[in-house]
């Protein structure tokens, strides 16, 4: 167990922003190791301290590059003079803790969705917040081998008379796909309501626990699928994947007006430009806009919604999709690209969050 220095030394190495460290300002009030983990609690003078989530979260990551990634926390606070304000709820009763859903969709397939997805969680666990992945692409699920999990088979528990799946946990995100239930090499040949009904039993019967982000990586273009998400929880808020070329804008389009609709009426939190351009490794300094130059940028502009990210064609993003090592765990310019896309989704997500109402699930006729 770590002792209370040793906690101590680590949090000095927090930084207030536009301050000192939080243990010289004087705000940790409690640190210390117990048998269930570590557990940290900070007060703050201020009533709504708009930056008491980031201080959290970057505890949880000053602890975890300290001491290792699977380390133990029990919790971290944040205590003000005043009541704690509570997150706005989901409507939902099949994922009860789970804080905010954020669907990942693509107006067309082949834009290189998966590996945003898949990336965006490894990265938002890398920051400290706790996230799952559930591949939705029922009928081309790709998280699993680039999870490098293809051969793991989740476990079942009983709580009470239900039986809940328990999600394969890998680099520190937790995952449900299809492609773990079936062989690698069986096609998925099933109808519509088959489909969507195998998506509600991985919401509901998964064991997700406490989240602050569900990933949920859907299909190409617009299906069942997508209705079933949104009839069935809260999405908070829906990220369009694209690349810059003109037909795959068209699409994107069409993904933005789905959401949109005036039915469904999901937040589209923004939109992500993937092979943005071609970097080649010998190169790294030069960038050729083989796919079209910042079309997501300028159809972000026309429609009034942010560009989270430009993610570009570099080989070693091929290659960590291949060999099952997301990209987003290194450190490297790609990396620290996919940790910015992270960033400003949450970014987003907290401002969503503040100013609109309480997610409510879709009633679709």
């Amino acid at each position: 167990m770590y002792s209370h220095q040793q906690l101590i030394k680590v949090l000095k190495k927090v930084k207030y922003p536009g301050k000192e460290d939080i243990v010289t300002l004087g705000m940790v009030e409690k640190a210390e190791h117990t048998a269930e983990g570590i557990v940290i609690i900070l007060k703050t003078d201020k009533h709504k301290d708009p930056l008491a989530s980031s201080l959290k979260h970057a505890c949880v990551k000053a602890l975890k590059d300290a001491f290792g990634p699977d380390t133990e926390i029990s919790s971290v606070e944040i205590k003000g003079p005043g009541p704690q304000v509570q997150t706005k709820p989901l409507d939902q009763d099949l994922v009860p803790g789970v804080k905010n859903i954020i669907a990942i969709a693509s107006g067309k397939g082949g834009v290189g969705k998966s590996t945003i997805a898949v990336n965006t969680a490894v990265a938002l666990a890398r920051q400290g917040y706790t996230t799952g992945l559930l591949d939705a692409d029922i009928f081309g699920p790709s998280a699993p081998k680039m999870l490098h999990t293809e051969n793991e088979r989740p476990q079942v528990r009983k709580d009470g008379e239900k039986e809940l799946v328990i999600p394969v946990e890998k680099y520190g995100i937790k995952v449900l796909s299809v492609g773990y239930f079936v062989s690698q090499n069986d096609a998925v040949v099933w109808r519509g309501p088959l489909a969507s009904n195998f998506l509600k039993q991985l919401l509901g019967q998964g064991d997700w626990g406490e989240l602050d982000y569900l990933i949920v990586d859907l299909p190409p273009g617009t299906s069942d699928i997508h209705l079933t998400l949104v009839q069935s929880v809260g999405v908070t808020g829906a990220v369009i994947v694209s690349t810059p070329q003109k037909v795959a804008l068209a699409d994107a389009i069409k993904g933005i007006s789905m959401f949109s609709n005036e039915n469904i009426n999901v937040p589209v939190l923004g939109l992500v430009e993937n092979m943005s351009w071609f970097t080649p490794a010998e190169l790294p300094d030069n960038k050729y806009y083989i796919f079209g130059k910042e079309g997501c940028k300028k159809l972000a502009e026309e429609m009034n919604i942010p560009l989270l990210g430009q993610i570009p064609v570099i080989q070693s993003i091929c290659e960590s999709g291949d060999s099952g090592v997301p990209v987003a765990l290194e450190d490297d310019a790609v990396g620290k690209a996919f940790e910015t896309l992270a960033l400003e989704l949450v970014a987003k997500t907290e401002e969503r969050n503040r100013n609109q109402d309480p997610t409510k699930k879709v009633h679709v006729n």
